[in-house]
């Protein structure tokens, strides 16, 4: 442990390429651009990653990785250039400190590298920022990785929206699994699948999603 931030893991890269695949696929369904679903900038704003280590990663190439010290500053560095005050000028080091609960030498000292920061400090930023835990902290991987859970998360909805939206009336009105997933599947389940913390999880989604189709095929006459 150093400075209350828990010891460096490795990258999960294998969930990275799982993650990234599936997004692909969603995106591919949708008929969506994989340069608009994979928009390097939005992906390093959401990210904090910067964009050549978001095109490394997404290409499978090696990035290295950056100091709990350096990541901090680099990150800290984005969210004052990207989340900005509604006349777009940067917030201040006194506002920074005001909103974050600390002294004006303290939020000068974490922005200029000569402190190094606590999960407190960082807390108090994210906070102050409105962004996600971790957005200052996390290795580079698994940020990436998390912006584009999010990203799958909304490819998820608007997949649920255009099934919800095609399925006609009449046949839901007499097929019972069309009328659930019109009314609760494709939605509720999309939702859910997207909440699970690994691809084991989602296939025993799967698994019980096959039996229940066969349970409700209608028998032939």
């Amino acid at each position: 442990m150093t400075d209350g931030f828990p010891a460096p893991v490795p990258v999960a890269t294998a969930s990275l390429a799982a993650t990234a695949a599936r997004v692909a696929e969603l995106a591919n369904t949708l008929g969506r651009a994989h340069s608009e679903v994979f928009n390097l900038r939005r992906l390093s704003e959401a990210s904090g990653v910067p964009a050549d280590v978001v095109k490394a990663l997404l290409d499978g190439r090696p990035a290295g990785e950056p100091d709990l010290q350096a990541r901090f500053l680099q990150r800290l560095d984005l969210l004052r250039r990207t989340r900005v005050k509604p006349n777009g000028r940067r917030y201040t080091q006194q506002e920074i400190a005001d909103g974050a609960g600390m002294s004006r030498q303290q939020a000068g000292a974490l922005i200029n590298g000569d402190r190094r920061p606590t999960m407190e400090h960082c807390d108090a930023i994210q906070r102050f920022f409105g962004v996600h835990a971790g957005f200052l902290t996390a290795h580079d991987g698994d940020a990436l990785n998390d912006a584009l859970l999010r990203t799958e998360q909304q490819l998820l909805q608007d997949f649920a929206v255009r099934e919800r939206e095609t399925v006609p009336a009449q046949a839901s009105a007499g097929d019972p699994l069309a009328r659930l997933l019109q009314d609760h599947g494709v939605r509720g389940i999309a939702w859910r699948a997207a909440q699970l913390p690994t691809d084991k999880h989602r296939d025993k989604v799967t698994e019980w999603l096959d039996m229940l189709l066969e349970s409700v095929k209608p028998t032939e006459s």
